[in-house]
């Protein structure tokens, strides 16, 4: 059976890091958890199995909200070519890792798919997101496709979020 997908989002950013290093702050435990959570949120949980068919499972919350509830992702791996090419499936997720819907969205698709792309440029890497509803109904789909300019706020935000842990490591790294 062939996947179901919607009409792609696309982001892309420039890193002035090198790919090698901007595809483990995609795959790699030590550096999801630092990152990947949108400006006002820190991670609660992250647990990483970078392989095919692994995930990448994850708790956000609230920063500085102790008692807030725990929202919870997770990414499945189906593809991941180093250093160039990362195939995920997202959804929304409990503590066990089980699929659950859109805590603030009853409409949003249960799957996405999300390709990203790497590419060496002059001064660093480009990345290209590419994010699509998968096997969605026709409401999930439209509800998906209308929400491209939020979308878009929220990852130029984790992207500059990323952005800076990047500009971390490459100052911490020896000359």
């Amino acid at each position: 059976m062939s996947d179901k997908l919607s009409a792609p989002f696309v982001i892309e950013r420039t890193f002035a890091a090198p790919r090698e290093l901007v595809y483990a702050a995609l795959t790699e435990a030590r550096h999801l958890g630092q990152w990947m959570c949108p400006p006002g949120m820190e991670m609660a949980q992250c647990t990483v199995d970078s392989r095919v068919g692994g995930a990448f499972h994850y708790g956000m919350k609230p920063r500085g909200v102790p008692n807030a509830p725990t929202m919870w992702g997770k990414w499945t791996f189906r593809e991941l070519h180093a250093f160039d090419r990362i195939v995920v499936v997202v959804q929304f997720s409990d503590a066990e890792g089980g699929v659950t819907r859109h805590p603030m969205s009853a409409e949003w698709p249960l799957f996405t798919l999300s390709t990203t792309t790497l590419a060496e440029v002059a001064g660093g890497t480009l990345m290209r997101l590419e994010w699509r509803a998968l096997n969605a109904s026709e409401v999930e789909e439209t509800v998906f496709n209308a929400s491209h300019a939020s979308m878009t706020q929220g990852w130029s935000g984790t992207m500059a979020s990323l952005d800076e842990y990047l500009k971390q490591q490459q100052a911490s790294r020896p000359a």
